[in-house]
This record gives C-alpha cells, sequence and structure tokens, in this order.
C-alpha cells in the first residue's frame, strides 16, 4: 500500500470499539485528537496503549509519527482513562476545576504508570484557614431563593408551601437565567457542589498547574525525560461556570473624577490600584461585592498609549495604612480614552467585538495581579483557590461616553500567567502566543473546541455586564485559538 495512504487503525476503548483512518505521517497528537473526536470525549485525559495489559504506551508528540510507531493497517490501539476520569459522559459542570491529564511522554523509554487516587476518602474542609469576613458570613446563610405565594397556582393555606412558592436554590438555572445572571457565585458554586447525595464531602478544589512535578525517580529529569505522574496536564479551555466577585461599586463619583483628572490635563493613560473591602452582594444569590473607597496611583511613566509601572518606595506605607483604616487591596483600574470631541467631551468606541475588549497584555497584567491576591478557601487543599482581585478599565462606549467595565480573568488563564505559558503579541494587542516547550521549560498542551467563556465579567455602578471579550491565543503548533473572555 501506499506510505501516504490513510491506514485503518481499531481503538478498544471501556465503551467498545471504533474504527478511525489516520495518515501514518501524522503527528501522534494529531491520531490523539482524532481519537477524542471519533469517541466525542469530554476530556483527554486517557492514554492510548499497543498492549492490552497497558504496556508500550504511545506518547502524544508533534513530531513522532504514526508510521514511527510501528502500526500497520488494521492493528489494535487500546484507550484507557487516566486517574479515574469520566471520559464518555457530559454530566461533568463546565467550569468545574477537575485537571485533565495528558497522555504520558518519555524520551527514555520510561514508563509510569498514573497515579491513582481513592474516591472514597471524604474530603474534610480545613477551618484552619482564615478566610475573609465576607465568606464567613455567606457561609451562615442558607441561600435560599424566596418567592411569594402565587395566587392562580398555589392551591394550599398561608403556612404551606408547593412547587410553584417553594424558596428556589442558589443556584437554580432557571431564575438565574430569568434576572439575567450569567455566572454563578463562588458561594453558589460551592452549594451546587454539595446538593448530591454525598453532600459534598468528596469536594477538592485545586488549582490548576503547568509545571512537571520535581522528584520522580522513574527517568532522569527533563528535558531527558517525562512521564505520566510528573507531567503537567494539558489544559482545555472551557467556560467557567462561576466568579468570584460578583458587582464592582465605588463609594463616591468625585474617586473616579479625579482618577480621570490625570488623563483630562495631559492626555497620557493613567492606572490606579483601588482599596476597599468586600461585602454581600444582594442583588445574586450569595454574591460578594468589591466596594472601593480609594484609588491609588503609584509612580508611573506614561504617553497616549502606554504606561509603565515604575518601583514604589511608598508602597509598604500605603498599606500599612490601609490595614489601619480596615481596608485592602481589590482590584485595578486602568484608563484606555481617546478624546474624539473635545468640546462635547465624548471619547472614541475602540474597544468592541471587532477589535477587542481587553488586550493580551492586560489578561496578563489582571492574571499577575489575581495570582498576588489569592482567594482563601476552606475546600482548597492548599487553602487557596482563584482570587477576587478584580480588574476596572475605564474606555468610550457606543454612545462615545466614559464608561467603565469590570473582569475577572478565570483560574486557567490565572495558571497560564503564574507559570509563564502566556506571552502577548507586539503587532497585535488582542493577540496573546502560548510559548512552545523548550529543554528550560515545559508547556502543557492546550486544547480548544468552540468559542469559550475564559473571562467572568464583573458589574460596575451596580448595573451588569453584559459583553465578553474576544481574545485569540496562538497555541504552540501555528493554529489559533479564539477565545471569548
Amino acid at each position: 500500500m501506499s506510505r501516504d495512504k490513510p491506514m485503518l487503525l481499531r481503538i478498544q476503548s471501556p465503551e467498545g470499539t471504533k474504527r478511525i483512518e489516520v495518515s501514518p505521517s501524522a503527528s501522534t497528537c494529531h491520531l490523539f485528537e482524532t481519537i477524542h473526536d471519533a469517541f466525542d470525549l469530554n476530556s483527554f485525559a486517557f492514554a492510548l496503549y499497543k498492549e492490552k495489559n497497558k504496556k508500550d504506551e504511545i506518547p502524544s508528540s508533534k513530531t513522532k509519527t504514526v508510521r514511527s510507531l510501528g502500526l500497520r493497517h488494521g492493528d489494535m490501539i487500546y484507550l484507557a482513562p487516566l486517574n479515574g476520569a469520566v471520559l464518555f459522559t457530559n454530566n461533568t459542570p463546565s467550569g468545574e476545576p477537575i485537571d485533565e491529564s495528558v497522555p504520558s511522554t518519555s524520551t527514555t523509554g520510561a514508563v509510569s504508570k498514573p497515579t491513582t487516587t481513592s474516591s472514597s476518602t471524604p474530603i474534610r474542609p480545613n477551618i484552619n484557614v482564615k478566610e475573609d469576613e465576607v465568606d464567613m458570613q455567606l457561609y451562615k446563610m442558607d441561600g435560599k431563593i424566596q418567592r411569594q405565594r402565587d395566587e392562580k397556582l398555589c392551591r394550599h393555606n398561608a403556612n404551606s408551601r408547593c412547587v410553584h412558592c417553594s424558596p428556589l436554590e442558589p443556584f437554580d438555572e432557571a431564575y438565574l437565567r430569568e434576572q439575567n445572571i450569567k455566572h454563578l457565585s463562588f458561594h453558589s458554586y460551592l452549594r451546587k457542589m454539595m446538593s448530591g447525595v454525598d453532600r459534598g464531602k468528596f469536594l477538592a478544589l485545586e488549582d490548576i498547574s503547568c509545571r512537571i512535578k520535581e522528584g520522580c525517580k522513574d527517568h532522569p529529569p527533563w528535558p531527558k525525560g517525562i512521564c505520566s505522574k510528573c507531567q503537567p496536564n494539558a489544559i482545555t479551555l472551557n467556560m467557567q461556570a462561576y466568579r468570584h466577585v460578583d458587582n464592582v461599586a465605588f463609594e463616591n463619583t468625585n474617586l473616579v473624577e479625579r482618577f480621570l483628572n490625570y488623563w483630562r490635563a495631559t492626555g497620557h493613560q493613567r492606572i490606579g490600584l483601588l482599596y476597599g473591602s468586600y461585602e454581600i452582594h444582594a442583588d445574586v444569590p450569595l454574591g460578594i461585592r468589591a466596594n472601593v473607597v480609594a484609588i491609588y496611583e503609584p509612580p508611573q511613566e506614561s504617553s497616549r498609549d502606554s504606561v509603565r509601572l515604575l518601583p514604589d518606595d511608598k508602597e509598604e506605607v500605603v498599606e500599612q495604612l490601609a490595614a489601619a483604616l480596615g481596608l485592602r487591596r481589590v482590584g485595578w483600574i486602568f484608563t484606555d480614552l481617546l478624546a474624539e470631541d473635545i468640546q462635547k467631551g465624548t471619547v472614541r468606541h475602540t474597544r468592541n467585538i471587532e477589535s477587542h475588549f481587553l488586550s493580551a497584555q492586560e489578561c496578563i497584567m489582571a492574571g499577575f495581579y489575581q495570582n498576588l491576591h489569592p482567594n482563601a478557601c476552606r475546600y482548597a487543599s492548599k487553602g487557596y483557590f482563584g482570587s477576587k482581585f478584580v480588574t476596572v478599565c475605564v474606555t468610550g462606549d457606543k454612545t462615545n461616553q466614559v464608561h467603565m467595565e469590570g473582569y475577572q480573568v478565570s483560574n486557567q488563564c490565572m495558571a497560564l500567567v503564574r507559570d509563564n505559558c502566556l506571552l502577548p503579541t507586539k503587532d497585535c494587542p488582542e493577540l496573546g502566543y502560548v510559548r512552545e516547550s523548550s529543554d528550560k521549560q515545559y508547556v502543557p498542551d492546550v486544547y480548544y473546541k468552540t468559542l469559550t467563556v475564559v473571562i467572568s465579567a464583573s458589574t460596575v455602578w451596580r448595573s451588569e455586564i453584559g459583553r465578553s471579550v474576544l481574545y485569540e491565543l496562538s497555541s504552540s503548533n501555528g493554529s489559533v485559538l479564539y477565545v471569548i473572555l
């Protein structure tokens, strides 16, 4: 048969056997993607083997080809889930913090069996974690959405409840859709995870890691060797169902007016740090609001198109003063304003679906700040999960008026920034680039299916923001990931 003629391979999985066609010159990474699509799997948490007893593992590589594996037309390949992953159902809530493994690759031939975790061991919350006061208050609330008696549908007395007037759970999808709430609050998400039969005793929130685990003794250290135990999990971009902060409010308009005076006087952009506190937001079930009472402008060099932060000798003094006043750093704010008509006071509408809402550099900056201010959580193994740090952009809206929009990048973006995997581009502000693996740093594969929401928008001036950010990430193999942030 021709060397380039597609060969037929049989894939045996726990759910049955399927046939696929693949070119002998295709990479093994393409083989994994073909099998993923053939079985309609919900993640890449699986490994492939030539032998039924899980020996002779097939690595996922962009350089190795199917021909180099010695496979022939009609051969059988065996698919096995990793770490007990559920591959053949779609019941996993999108945005749930589940690690997705990638097939192991070993440059030295040393292959280690994936480690397994026991699902019968309950996870107990760490009560020693010092959480924020607003979190402690929300834990004490039942979060039920109260409803009034429906005179048309309710046929019972005033002391009874029925399906038409009984309280709703804070994560009720119909209610959230009716109120135009696009994301669950973080505590509503926790209640949803603890509403099952096990009552959340197996709930464990894990931060995503893009780094190779150190201390593996089964092979030489990277770049000479890597296995499934130390290899970081692949990242599949998906929609984050929850957000840590649901609203951003400023104590008074003078705060923002004083901040904008610098741009009005010079035409240069400005960055400020938001100080305030977190409190309960009543408009969203179990929601949290960042209440801003002060804006601190650190030393910076700015121009019409850029801002460069300088070392701040007064940072420690500012933090001490804020702590004495009962305040903390809750976010950062920046301007992107271009005057259109000085007499009318209008500004240009530059950030839209045709351009971008947040640039790659701004997303990376937001992820950097959120990593500096992690969110304390009793259900996280390390005591921290996500962040409450918010990003506020001051720009022009559709009516050419000064407008404010709030954002938070997702946990996936935080992980990519923390582990130095995400870079901005020089010529296109809306484009980001996933760093390629090298001898100095291993970068896991980033998979995607469709447009995915990876940034949750906060609200500004107590009004919901209904926009998303169209963001493009270039992968290491040259393809472009179009992502809604």
